[in-house]
C-alpha cells in the first residue's frame, strides 16, 4: 500500500473462489466508474458493470478537482469543463432550458407561454452572465500560471520508520481555513 491509496479487505472466512469472484467484480465495477485499477492477473477482467451515476455527481466531481488543485492551471481545467461552448456543463444546461421552453410552448394553458419565455430568459440572460463570469475567471487563472500558495503537491514520501507505509504522509497538513463570519443580525421591529 502507498500513501493516499484506498484499499479494502475481503471479509474473513470466504472460500477462495468467492474471494476471487468478489475481487474480479470489484475491478470490473471500479473500471466501469472510470477508475484506473492495478490488480493481480487473477482478478483482471474486461467485463464492465453498467454505471448509472447521476449527472449531478459527475458535475460535482468538478468541485473536487478544484479542491484538489495545486496550481491555477489545474483549477482552470475544471472551469473549462463548465464553460466549454460545445460540450460544457453550462452549454448543456442551456440546451435543457431551451428544450423545456419549447415543451411549454406547445402545452396550451394560459401560463405556458409565460413559463416558456421565463425559461428562455434564464438560458439567454442569466446563464450567459454566469458563463461570461466563469470564462473570465478561467482565463485569468490560465494567465497566472502559478502554484496555489496554500496547497502543495504530495510527494507521497513516507518516513522509513513507519510500520505500515500507507498510514502516514510526510506532506504538510493543508492550511486551516477560518470560517467566514456570519452576517450581522437584522434588527426587526413590530409591524403595525
Amino acid at each position: 500500500m502507498r500513501v493516499h491509496e484506498t484499499y479494502h479487505r475481503a471479509p474473513t472466512g470466504l472460500a477462495q473462489d468467492k474471494e476471487t469472484s468478489l475481487a474480479t467484480n470489484a475491478v470490473a465495477r471500479l473500471r466501469s466508474a472510470g477508475y484506473h485499477v492495478d490488480c493481480d492477473e487473477n482478478f483482471d477482467t474486461d467485463s464492465r458493470w453498467p454505471s448509472y451515476l447521476p449527472v449531478g455527481s459527475s458535475v460535482a466531481r468538478l468541485a473536487d478537482w478544484i479542491r484538489d488543485a495545486t496550481t491555477t492551471d489545474d483549477a482552470s481545467r475544471a472551469l473549462t469543463e463548465l464553460t466549454a461552448t460545445h460540450d460544457g456543463v453550462l452549454a448543456a444546461l442551456g440546451q435543457v432550458l431551451t428544450a423545456a421552453a419549447e415543451f411549454h410552448e406547445g402545452l396550451g394553458d394560459e401560463a405556458d407561454p409565460h413559463v416558456a419565455r421565463q425559461l428562455r430568459y434564464l438560458a439567454d440572460e442569466h446563464l450567459q452572465i454566469i458563463h461570461t463570469d466563469l470564462s473570465y475567471t478561467r482565463n485569468a487563472l490560465i494567465d497566472r500560471q502559478a502554484p496555489h500558495p496554500g496547497r502543495s503537491i504530495c510527494t507521497e514520501e513516507v518516513p522509513a520508520t513507519e510500520r505500515e507505509r500507507s498510514a502516514a504522509c510526510a506532506c504538510p497538513p493543508p492550511p486551516r481555513t477560518v470560517p467566514a463570519t456570519p452576517p450581522p443580525p437584522v434588527a426587526s421591529g413590530l409591524r403595525r
